[in-house]
């Protein structure tokens, strides 16, 4: 398999802060270790970690009660014998109405690396994924599914291609174990998002991927944006590749999303694309659309008036003529409100945020 790097930018070397012996580790300065697979065929044993920091995991779930205990022992045996009392795990209940906080406090009972944060209603992944981010401390951060499906031993195959200079890795469900109606979506979905984000990934939507801290506490997420993780990383100068990860049939439960997230997908997509590349320029954006259209109504109509000047046509009955009326119409419009929003946009500067990977006194 041939890695991908998608940015120039160098990893982050942002380090966290020694906390005390209790329910969040401590951070020990070590680097991973662990072997490579070919998309995760074979069951690796995790060696002891000589990582450069502790390891968070984020769990978001919504009625997942079935497979919690499963995934905590899996967990427990791959990254206790991986990151050795080096690492947490943060369950992030979003709204469940199931017995899943119940097992999670069950689990925090036996081993309090164990923690979680429970929402009153259900929020969606993207706000789970935020809060996680926002409350975990780990110096390598970890993203994963509930159901099972995403393999615990897999972790130490991201960690050890993470130090390999990456700010992200993704996973890449080369064979899913799904329905066609969910796959061939989402190879359509793939293709688009790498096409219009320009980062050239196999899964954006794979829940299974590792993260430097400085990634997670730099990228925004909220609505649906988890989706696109990492095409905002890439955007905000962080390296990000994928490699090959094992994906499992479901155990228990059903599929917590519909047909409806490839329509909201594509959608988000677009806001996604002008929330990044062109918050700061408006213009760049509805300029150029509105230009476009204008240069259509424009052509179109100086056509027509040449051919009523020539006695070949009555523009009366040509509605084409309204059509490029319309169109110049609409262009004018669209550079207005680039222009409005450049306005807007220089109102604001003293709120420019860039992302800085480091500084010297």
């Amino acid at each position: 398999m041939s890695d991908q790097e998608h940015s120039s930018s160098q990893p982050s070397s942002e380090r966290g802060e020694n906390r005390p012996q209790g329910q969040r580790p401590h951070r020990r300065r070590r680097r991973p270790g662990g072997r490579e697979s070919a998309g995760g065929a074979e069951q690796r044993r995790p060696r002891a970690v000589r990582s450069q920091g502790s390891i968070s995991i984020v769990i978001p779930l919504l009625n997942e009660a079935e497979s919690l205990p499963e995934l905590a022992r899996r967990l427990e045996d791959v990254l206790q014998r991986f990151a050795p009392n080096n690492w947490d795990v943060l369950f992030i209940d979003d709204g469940s109405t199931d017995a899943s906080f119940d097992v999670i406090q069950r689990i925090h009972t036996r081993n309090q690396r164990f923690n979680a944060i429970r929402f009153r209603r259900n929020y969606g992944k993207s706000a789970a994924l935020g809060v996680g981010f926002a409350e975990v401390e780990g110096d390598i951060v970890i993203t994963m599914d509930a159901d099972l499906q995403d393999d615990p031993n897999e972790i130490p195959a991201l960690i050890t291609k993470l130090e390999e200079g990456y700010d992200l890795v993704s996973g890449w469900k080369r064979k899913r174990h799904d329905p066609w109606h969910k796959t061939m979506p989402s190879k359509l979905f793939n293709f688009v998002t790498s096409v219009m984000s320009g980062i050239k990934l196999h899964d954006f939507n794979c829940g299974l991927k590792a993260y430097r801290r400085d990634v997670v506490k730099t990228v925004q997420v909220y609505g649906e944006m988890h989706r696109y993780i990492p095409a905002l990383a890439h955007w905000e100068g962080f390296r990000v590749t994928e490699i090959p990860v094992q994906h499992h049939e479901r155990k228990f439960g059903v599929s917590k999303f519909g047909m409806s997230r490839f329509l909201k997908g594509f959608l988000d997509l677009l806001t996604v694309m002008f929330t990044t590349r062109y918050i700061k320029r408006p213009l760049h954006f509805f300029g150029t659309v509105g230009a476009l259209f204008a240069v259509v109504g424009f052509v179109t109509d100086a056509w027509l008036a040449v051919e009523w000047f020539l006695g070949w046509t009555t523009l009366s009955n040509r509605p084409l003529a309204l059509f490029g009326i319309a169109m110049i119409i609409v262009g004018v419009q669209l550079i207005s409100i680039g222009l409005v929003g450049e306005l807007i946009v220089k109102q604001n500067l003293e709120h420019q945020r860039y992302s800085i990977k480091e500084r010297l006194p």
